[in-house]
């Protein structure tokens, strides 16, 4: 990570979640953003970077992991962000409840051993309720072969969303190997021109499955 220059991502899946950020919302406006599960608040610092004056709020299970975050890597001067310990459902309940969202942010899936009560409807309902008007939910799939644990959630997410599109490198889509999908659900119908900005921004090759075309992902 690049504390200078926080706009030069490196982990591709991650920099697929900022364009999708992008398209949610121009460069330079604020934003308001939930990431559950933190990481090392990489997507953090993007959204500081590219919309100063943007409020954040993070929730990670692991206090320790937090810590070690912030001692190593501190945030940028400027950075609204709140934390929260806990788990990522019952901390959607103990947010401000007027609070909504331009963009949700999940990265906690890593495998088929993901949390039963948050790889469910129920979940990305109470999830989608945060959501502003523009609001977007976004959602990385760590997955194996068989893209088992992303099928369901495709499925899953399909039910608590208007629509729900799906952006990866191109090999992802056969099954064959192991990595991530995003995948990202609106309160309105999925833009065809955001298809054609994903695909084009990559990183390369990048595919974008929505409508139809993500039928063959949904269990």
């Amino acid at each position: 990570m690049d504390l200078a220059d926080p706009e030069d991502i490196f982990y591709e899946y991650l920099r697929r979640i900022g364009h999708i950020v992008d398209l949610a919302a121009p460069w330079g406006e604020p934003i308001r953003a939930l990431h559950l599960g933190a990481g090392a608040l990489t997507l953090a610092r993007y959204i500081q970077a590219t919309r100063p004056g943007s409020v954040q709020y993070a929730v990670e299970l692991e206090r320790e992991l937090l810590d070690f975050v912030l001692e190593r890597l501190p945030l940028p001067d400027g950075t609204d962000l709140h934390m929260v310990i806990g788990d990522a459902r019952a901390a959607l309940a103990e947010l401000p409840p007027d609070l909504r969202f331009d963009v949700v942010i999940l990265d906690i899936f890593s495998g088929p051993e993901a949390p039963e009560h948050i790889a469910c409807t129920g979940f990305y309902q109470e999830a989608a309720a945060l959501l502003s008007e523009r609001g977007v939910l976004i959602v990385n799939v760590g997955d194996e072969p068989g893209l088992t644990l992303v099928r369901s959630q495709v499925a899953a997410l399909r039910r608590a969303m208007t629509d729900v599109a799906a952006c990866a490198e191109a090999g992802m889509f056969t099954g064959k190997y192991p990595g991530n999908i995003i995948l990202a659900g609106t309160r309105k119908p999925w833009p065809p021109e955001w298809t054609a900005a994903l695909t084009a921004r990559g990183p390369h090759p990048a595919k974008v499955l929505a409508g139809v075309e993500l039928d063959r992902l949904s269990d």
